[in-house]
Formats: C-alpha cells, structure tokens, sequence
C-alpha cells in the first residue's frame, strides 16, 4: 500500500504508547503488527477493488485477507480511506466467490499461476482447495463492517450472488456423494490431497456440510469439520439477517435460517463425544458413522476459538470442557517446551506451537493470569523480529516458519487493542 490511511498511523501511535507504559516488552512490535497487513499485503487494482496477499505467498485467500484487515474494521466509519479500502476488499472477495466457490486462494488476474491440481481449475485461481471456512469469511467480514459503519453499499447484485452461491454449495456438500467436486494432487504430501479419487473418505448424512480442507490448507480426516460448521451456522445466521432486513428477501432469509439450523442440529447430534476425562466436549472432525478426531489445530477455525467465532458463550460448558482438552498433552498437537506452550498443526514440523495458537487462547479467557501468561509467551518468542510468525520451536524460537505472515500479526494487533480498551493493565 503506497499511502496508509492516516487514521491508522494515528491508532497505530496510540497502541505503540499505551504498551511502552503498560508492557514495554512488546511496545516493538505494536506499530509494525499493528501496519504490516496494510503497509505490505494491500494494492489497489484497475477496477478500484482490493487485493490482499498473505504475505511471503502472493496469492489471496478468502479466510486470510478477511483475517487480515479485521482488526481495521472499528476505524472504518471514522475514515472514508480505510472505508473505501475495506469495501474494496469485500468486493474482490465477492467477485472471487461467484467466479469458484469451491476455490480457496485466487491470483491477482487470471494468469494461470499457482497449482496445478487434478480438478476444475480456473486461471485465477491459484489453489482449489474446498473449505467451509472460505465462504463463511466474506461474510464474517462484510456484516461486522455494516453494524459498524451502518454502510449497505456492499449489498449489490453481486452480493446477494454470493449469497445465493453459498446457500447452493452448502447444500450439495450436506450429501457430498452427489457433489461433483473432486480435488487431486498427485505430486505434493499426503495431506494436500484427497483420497478415493479425489472425493474423499465417505461421509453419513448428519445435516452438516462437508469440507474437504481444514483451514491449514490440510485435507480433512473425517470430512464433517466441526469448527468449520460452527462457523458456518453463524455466517448463515449473519446471511440471513442481511437477506432480512437490507435486501427485505424473506425466501433468502428463510433458507439461510433452516440451513443454519441444519447444520446447527448436525453439530450438536453428531460432534460431541463423551471423554473419559474431560466430559462432553466437541470432536474436531467426524464422518457422521461414529468415528471422531479428537485434535485442534491453531489454524482458525478451530474448537478453541468458538467464542471468537460467536459459536457460542465463554462460559459455555461444553466449550469449557472442550477448551481443556484442547491446552492439554490430550490434544496430539498441544506442545510444550522451555519458552511456551500451546497449540500447533500437523501443517508444520512435530513439537512446533503456533503464535496464532496463543493469540487465540489469550482472546477467549476470561482468566487475567492466563492473558497475561501468553503475552509473556508472546514477547518471548518472536525471535527478535518483532513480528509474529506461523510457528516456531518452543524451545528455540529462532527456528521458525514464514516470517511474513500478515494474519498472524493482524490477529496479535486485535488482541492489544481489545486489552487495551478494556484498560487491561489497570
């Protein structure tokens, strides 16, 4: 981005001198986490809409530049720029999900770069990974900037396309054995592709709708992914109040309300299962005959970001349970070491903890010591970057992966803006 809104250089002092007093540890990563999705991850294109790489990979994912700009959505009505710029992006995302729905990551133009998998590829797409999570972020972004701007532009032909592409995709994956999408990939891991000639391993009908990716670009076990779902049924309760009051659509509204419940009922009869130690708690995955994945992943969604997500309250039981589960040796990707402790990803190397992960653990506590205890872990393990990355070795913090990694730093930005609005350090 050639010229960063004002508005943000401005929040971005502000933040940088409150922790210079309150934390001074993390005062040097403030600005640079704070401006890194801006200042490096935005250009202006031809057409006057926005695209958004990740960082250190030049494509744009639906999930991450959602991700990445959220934490500038309580700016925007303050700052026509930053306003401008936002609707920019939900505009590129519109655009990218009524062209492939079933694509994760699209390229700036349509020049035929990225993966080449065995599957219905576009030029502009880079990769065609199918996630839940894709289509439920274009949503996540556009309704939280229209209750805070009170802006209905964004809701245009183009929108209420995506709308209805989404209702329709979500339905075919509830009975994924009549879907025609398919996903190989026959030169990369195991877990970049899908089995059975590319459809996956076979699934019951429970009311959820199929993914064939996690959010960590990795292939599903089981192919009912509850974290994705449970982001699904908000996405659709957000839909469906759009459809409502700013389209005055009731038969969209009303598809989107018995979708949600659907897919709500699905999670709640299919992806609890009753564990010896910790009670109820939500499975990371199932296939809806009984067998269960018992795991979380740092990548978001995940089952400790329910709340996060507005699945469900804090303070919820199974949540609870569940959350126990997951910051325990229980979960096979919860690590340990000399400097921190959290969740990682079968994505990465064995035994390395992802900053997201502890961002995300700090965002739904309710516990002043635990918050404090990841930011102490944050301050620790950036290796002298002053930047967040994707995951490092907990005992080493110098071994790292992707030093560019704009989500990361953008969800730590929104964790010190919420402590600080909540005058945190009082």
């Amino acid at each position: 981005m050639k010229q960063i809104p004002e508005i943000l250089v401005e929040k971005a002092e502000i933040l940088e001198q409150y922790y210079n007093v309150h934390y001074p540890e993390l005062a040097p990563l403030v600005k640079q986490c704070f401006l890194n999705t801006i200042k490096t991850t935005v250009k202006q294109l031809q057409d006057g809409s926005y695209f958004v790489i990740t960082g250190d990979i030049p494509a744009m994912w639906l999930r991450d530049s959602a991700a990445q700009v959220r934490h500038y959505l309580r700016y925007a009505e303050l700052d026509r720029e930053l306003g401008d710029i936002i609707e920019g992006v939900i505009q590129q995302q519109i655009k990218f999900v009524n062209l492939d729905p079933y694509a994760n990551a699209f390229n700036e133009s349509a020049n035929g770069k990225g993966h080449q998998d065995d599957t219905q590829l576009h030029p502009h797409v880079w990769e065609r990974k199918y996630e839940v999570d894709s289509l439920c972020a274009p949503i996540y972004l556009s309704y939280e900037y229209w209750k805070r701007t009170g802006c209905t532009s964004i809701f245009n032909d183009e929108y209420l396309d995506m709308l209805s592409n989404v209702l329709k995709i979500f339905g075919i994956e509830q009975k994924h054995e009549d879907s025609s999408y398919y996903f190989q990939r026959h030169n990369g891991a195991k877990t970049d592709t899908l089995t059975n000639k590319g459809k996956g391993r076979p699934v019951n009908d429970t009311g959820m709708t199929w993914s064939g990716f996690r959010p960590s670009d990795d292939c599903c076990k089981f192919g009912y992914l509850i974290p994705a779902n449970m982001m699904a049924v908000v996405a659709l309760g957000y839909g469906e109040e759009i459809c409502r009051e700013v389209y005055k659509n009731s038969e969209y509204a009303e598809r989107y309300s018995v979708l949600k419940n659907e897919i709500r009922d699905g999670i709640e009869d299919y992806g609890i299962v009753k564990h010896p130690v910790y009670g109820d708690i939500y499975a990371y995955e199932t296939d809806g005959y009984g067998n269960y994945n018992l795991m979380d992943d740092a990548n978001s969604p995940s089952l400790l970001a329910m709340p996060y997500l507005d699945y469900c309250d804090m303070n919820d039981i199974r949540y609870q349970n569940t959350r126990r589960f997951v910051l325990s040796e229980d979960n096979p990707y919860y690590h340990s070491g000399a400097l921190a402790s959290g969740v990682g990803s079968p994505h990465t190397p064995q035994g390395m903890i992802w900053h997201i992960g502890i961002i995300m653990r700090a965002m739904t506590s309710h516990s002043d010591e635990e918050i404090k205890d990841c930011l102490a872990m944050l301050a620790k393990t950036h290796a002298g970057t002053n930047f967040m990355h994707e995951a490092f070795c907990p005992n080493d913090p110098s071994e790292y992966t992707r030093p560019w990694f704009a989500w990361a730093n953008s969800l730590f930005a929104d964790l010190l803006i919420v402590l600080m609005e909540r005058n945190f350090f009082a």
